[in-house]
């Protein structure tokens, strides 16, 4: 899996930008609202709720990188919720700096723009943190990203950061 960039400075392109600014309320500078939807930043109390439906939903290493966005001041992740209850996160700043995800959507809820607002705001969070351009690590939905912001895929980075990954412990 190849590495991305985003230009951080072309971020009024982006789908989530749009998706957001027609479809939400805005609440706050870190909270918009849709019906009983709710895009807003984690609260650090929240952790292990977010740790847990991110075990259930994708991997234990993805609850690695969860726990560290949580421990940054101001914690580094965005959510989707549904009358209270996850639909989807995404983290930034979190695995190395300037790099975007983990990120995921339930399977019930994909396909309604989440997964685009909650990249939007976690590029948009990178930007005024000081970064000029986003890196997402090991792409899968290659396609998804270059629709949604416009990232390129770096050349020559299918080893990247993800490499020598230790196994996963099995249990006889």
């Amino acid at each position: 899996m190849q590495d991305m960039l985003v230009n951080l400075y072309a971020l009024d392109k982006c789908s989530g930008a749009l998706w957001l600014e027609k479809k939400f309320s805005k609440q706050s500078e870190s909270k918009y609202l849709l019906d009983d939807v709710v895009i807003r930043k984690l609260n650090v109390y929240e952790t292990h709720l977010l740790v847990e439906w991110v075990g259930l939903h994708f991997s234990a290493k993805w609850q690695s990188e969860v726990r560290v966005a949580m421990s940054r001041q101001p914690a580094t992740v965005w959510v989707a919720t549904y009358q209270k209850q996850i639909m989807g996160f995404a983290c930034y700043d979190t695995t190395a700096k300037g790099f975007f995800g983990p990120t995921g959507v339930a399977e019930d809820y994909r396909g309604l723009g989440l997964g685009e607002v909650l990249l939007y705001k976690s590029l948009e969070s990178l930007k005024e943190l000081g970064y000029v351009y986003a890196f997402i690590g090991g792409v899968g939905p290659r396609e998804f990203y270059e629709k949604s912001c416009g990232a390129k895929v770096i050349g020559d980075s299918e080893q990247g950061l993800y490499q020598d990954i230790l196994p996963e412990n099995k249990v006889d």
